[in-house]
């Protein structure tokens, strides 16, 4: 049985779990629901029950799968490994973690088939996941293979004392040099799917920019982290007006073929679990980023 805390309020069950639960329809929550699959508190509830914050929601909807997630040789690039962590470089169009209807091909399904031990933390399906990153989304994650290093890793983001370095182009010319987006994020109402900034239901966000090089319609930047919110980098940057180039989501419906959104993880940074020591490392700009940036310099010349 899988376990998940509300972190919203006032919201139908099955609305929450098209959100929660990847690839699994509104129609097929419902009949769990019916079925008595999923229960809140331990209890049974109707399709059109409304959740409260920190109700506890237990479904058995991917228990059945649990023994289909199978290690693969996906050729992951191993940045760095030690018997504690490994950072691994994700490519673009990569998927982190399974979930329900997306059992191959994940980071996971990779790491599985690499090490013999990864931090379980009690879910199957993201052993030694300590953050994700979007699908679209390339560069640099860190990963657990131990109790300690998990419990470690997942303080220092609560903490924010990880140093998370974004680059991304996007539309429009940022006309400062640098600068601070403090803005709530919470679910879109409408479409359960997206995120938006707003006072209702959020979560703080901060996100700090730096201008690295300007085109006459479009800006490359970069973005630290000091909050981790659910598409906060790509939110942000709609929010402000200049929407992150390839973003199928949030950006605008002409926009560069970039074989995925221009957001890269560079620069990774943390305190080793054990050793004590400060330990940082940097991925380098794929391929498909690059084109893109060739396509905007050839745009102006």
């Amino acid at each position: 049985m899988s376990i998940i805390i509300v972190d919203e309020n006032d919201i139908r069950i099955d609305k929450f779990l098209v959100d929660k639960l990847n690839n699994i329809s509104r129609a097929n929550i419902q009949a769990l629901i019916k079925e008595g699959k999923i229960t809140v508190n331990h209890k049974t509830i109707k399709p059109n029950y409304k959740l409260s914050l920190g109700e506890e929601v237990s479904y058995e909807v991917l228990e059945k799968e649990v023994s289909t997630i199978e290690g693969e040789n996906l050729n992951l690039d191993i940045v760095y490994e030690d018997e504690e962590v490994i950072i691994i470089n994700k490519p673009s169009g990569m998927v982190v973690h399974p979930a329900v209807g997306n059992y191959t091909g994940t980071l996971v399904n990779g790491l599985i088939y690499h090490a013999s031990n990864l931090a379980n933390n009690g879910n199957d399906f993201r052993p030694g996941i300590v953050h994700r990153i979007d699908k679209d989304t390339s560069g640099l994650l860190m990963v657990a293979k131990t109790k300690t290093a998990h419990e470690s890793l997942t303080k220092q983001l609560k903490e924010h004392t990880v140093n998370r370095l974004y680059v991304a182009i996007v539309h429009g010319n940022i006309l400062e040099e640098d600068a601070d987006i403090d803005a709530p994020i919470g679910r879109d109402v409408i479409n359960r799917k997206k995120m938006i900034v707003t006072p209702k239901n959020s979560k703080l966000a901060y996100t700090s920019l730096h201008v690295t090089k300007r085109y006459q319609n479009y800006t490359i930047i970069e973005c630290k982290l000091k909050t981790g919110r659910t598409h906060q980098i790509r939110v942000h940057l709609k929010w402000i007006g200049h929407p992150l180039v390839g973003d199928p989501t949030y950006g605008p419906r002409k926009t560069i073929d970039t074989h995925g959104q221009a957001l890269h993880a560079k620069t990774l940074g943390f305190i080793h679990p054990t050793s004590g020591e400060y330990m940082e490392f940097e991925a380098p700009l794929p391929p498909e980023f690059k084109n893109t940036i060739q396509i905007i310099e050839q745009e102006n010349v």
